[in-house]
């Protein structure tokens, strides 16, 4: 656990980057417009994974200078195990698929890209708008957990308890969603590396402001999603997930709820 302390100013906050460049320099020209500096921007983790450029990916990270937590890839890859344990379902299509960009991603990455996952804290606290924040990849018990909207409350309180928490900034799940209960906030930014299975080729974010109270606004992002899907065919990557960065649409549901399921290939209006 990583204490920031207090910050202050507006935020932005993304996560899943998933080895794709383009909406990673997307998002950080989005931080440049906005005026957004790196001591106020938070990624989730997961910064590589399914796309074609890990280890440019990793490199924009570093540069750029922003906070940055571990996810499930990260830590797989800087202990050199040999798949992602990203908690898909054994022997299903993401599983498969994980067998074709994995050694992808590991035969990408740099010795010096690795030491620097070997160093990102598994989790950040600090003090918002009178709130107190905790940043997870997945939960504070699972790094790989997947938690979505429809995620019984149960799960999450349990989360804001052991980090004795008001709000909760989370990916990993892959989609964007808010969950209010108890004077308890659990906010996923969703991810920029893949769209959220709406049926569109945007990817989502989140922005923080504390001008007016704890407030917060989800974000599309658009970026050229056909460069990413042709360099993925170009490297052999599944072209399933090089289809989804076009179509919006995931290849399968395996690891959604029954909730979450049902509203593939509708529009997300956050």
């Amino acid at each position: 656990m990583l204490d920031l302390g207090k910050i202050s100013g507006r935020m932005l906050i993304f996560g899943g980057v998933y080895s794709n460049l383009q909406a990673l320099e997307a998002m950080y020209q989005t931080a440049e417009n906005q005026g957004i500096p790196a001591k106020n921007i938070v990624c989730t983790g997961d910064v590589v994974a399914y796309c074609a450029q890990p280890e440019e990916s990793v490199r924009l990270i570093r540069d750029w200078g922003i906070h940055c937590i571990t996810g499930n890839v990260e830590i797989q890859l800087a202990t050199g195990q040999d798949d992602c344990a990203c908690d898909f379902v054994e022997g299903g299509r993401c599983d498969s698929f994980s067998r074709l960009w994995y050694p992808y991603a590991q035969a990408k990455v740099s010795e010096s890209s690795l030491d620097w996952m070997r160093n990102l804290p598994a989790f950040l606290q600090f003090e918002y708008a009178g709130k107190q924040v905790a940043v997870v990849h997945g939960s504070f018990h699972y790094t790989a957990e997947f938690i979505f909207q429809s995620t019984d409350w149960s799960v999450k309180q349990k989360n804001f308890t052991d980090l004795k928490a008001d709000v909760i900034l989370a990916g990993h799940c892959g989609l964007p969603f808010v969950h209010e209960k108890n004077e308890k906030l659990w906010l996923n930014a969703g991810v920029i590396g893949m769209p959220a299975n709406d049926g569109t080729p945007r990817v989502w974010y989140l922005l923080l402001d504390d001008r007016d109270g704890f407030q917060y606004l989800h974000r599309p992002l658009m970026y050229d999603y056909k460069k990413a899907s042709m360099l993925m065919m170009e490297n052999n990557l599944p072209p399933e997930y090089a289809k989804t960065l076009v179509t919006g649409i995931w290849d399968n549901c395996e690891i959604l709820p029954e909730a979450e399921t049902k509203t593939q290939g509708i529009a997300l209006d956050i």
